[in-house]
């Protein structure tokens, strides 16, 4: 089998709610998605979707994706896209660093290795463990009244994990805690997510102030050293890592040191699918709890997420995402959907899904 053409499009996600902020005043109010479809020779194609939070998250965003699509897709003609490390490798030697540029396009090649084994992602990335697995809910950072308020409505939904967006003034932070806190019910979890926005003694002032409360700590400072530092001096809450964790070697190095209980797996800042089950499978072997999830995305994203996470072992599977069910956009047929708080990847064959030919228009990109 060989690629014979690859293509890439644009696709706007609006949100439902409106906007989504998070630490430092960041906000993104529609999401810029792209699209690979990739081609082959066989007759089979195979999709994947790289969706930056923005310019101002991660070293990523959207043209960057589309360009790197376009700097490495040329080369790629030819090649058989079963052969995943094969391609992984391809596309390092053509464009150093720039991992989100190739996820689309690793995760399009899982899609036809599954289309082409007739076997679902998820059974290809280890099996599937339960029928389902649990999925939190971000509450976009406002006024601590107003997030204190969306946690009913969340929890109406099914959700029973809250990913509450602090990194901001630690007073009003403080006060984001508390409030959402006093509304969590009996296994409900609570996790104060940061996105690296406090300094550290505004971070070490935060939590000192929450000892009391049941809440996971997420990502407070920029760096790996001062999270460590943080974890080891001030903080006695359970610690998650997910800006610095971008590699198989941090990975390691945060066992070592015990820096942290839970990790955040982003599919694209691993490069796609193919690295991203390396990371899932080391901290399996290492005892590390995950939550699974990307950047953004819609119902390619949800999907390819769906598949990696529910191929986890249960017990190593803090959480995950549904990102198809923040947006009002609808790129795919027969795409997973959330059920009362929970998801499931899809059993057919492959990512699983039919794109929506309307909905993806012209490509932007073309090769073959």
């Amino acid at each position: 089998m060989k690629i014979t053409r690859i293509a890439a499009y644009q696709v706007d996600l609006p949100l439902h709610e409106g906007n989504y902020n998070w630490s430092g005043g960041k906000s993104v109010k529609v999401f810029d998605s792209t699209i690979v479809r990739i081609d082959t020779d066989a007759g089979i194609t195979g999709y994947g979707e790289i969706c930056p939070l923005g310019p101002v998250y991660l070293p990523s965003y959207a043209a960057g994706a589309r360009a790197g699509i376009k700097e490495i897709a040329p080369n790629l003609i030819g090649e058989d896209p079963r052969e995943l490390i094969k391609i992984n490798q391809r596309m390092d030697t053509l464009l150093k660093g720039h991992p989100y540029a190739k996820s689309a396009i690793d995760v399009a090649c899982w899609d036809i290795l599954g289309q082409a084994s007739n076997q679902p992602i998820c059974t290809l990335l280890g099996g599937r463990y339960a029928d389902d697995f649990i999925l939190y809910r971000a509450i976009s950072q406002e006024a601590p009244e107003q997030m204190a308020a969306k946690v009913a409505g969340y929890r109406a939904e099914g959700y029973r994990r809250f990913q509450l967006k602090v990194g901001g003034d630690p007073d009003t932070d403080i006060q984001r805690i508390k409030a959402v806190s006093v509304e969590l019910q009996h296994g409900d979890k609570l996790i104060a997510d940061a996105n690296t926005g406090w300094l550290m003694h505004e971070a070490a002032r935060v939590v000192r102030a929450v000892e009391d409360i049941d809440v996971y700590i997420e990502q407070p400072c920029l760096t790996y050293e001062e999270c460590l530092s943080l974890r080891r001096n001030n903080c006695t809450h359970p610690f998650v890592l997910d800006e610095c964790i971008d590699g198989l070697d941090t990975l390691i190095r945060g066992k070592n040191d015990l820096a942290m209980d839970v990790v955040n797996i982003k599919i694209s800042k691993f490069g796609g699918l193919t690295r991203a089950k390396q990371a899932r499978d080391l901290c399996v072997s290492l005892g590390i709890a995950m939550t699974i999830e990307d950047t953004w995305g819609g119902d390619f994203t949800t999907a390819a997420i769906a598949h990696l996470a529910h191929s986890t072992p249960t017990e190593f599977l803090f959480t995950s995402t549904d990102f198809n069910s923040y947006v009002t956009v609808s790129t795919a047929e027969n795409a997973p959907q959330r059920i009362n708080g929970r998801m499931s990847a899809p059993f057919t064959p492959g990512l699983g899904l039919t794109p929506k030919t309307d909905t993806l228009g012209r490509p932007v990109i073309e090769i073959s």
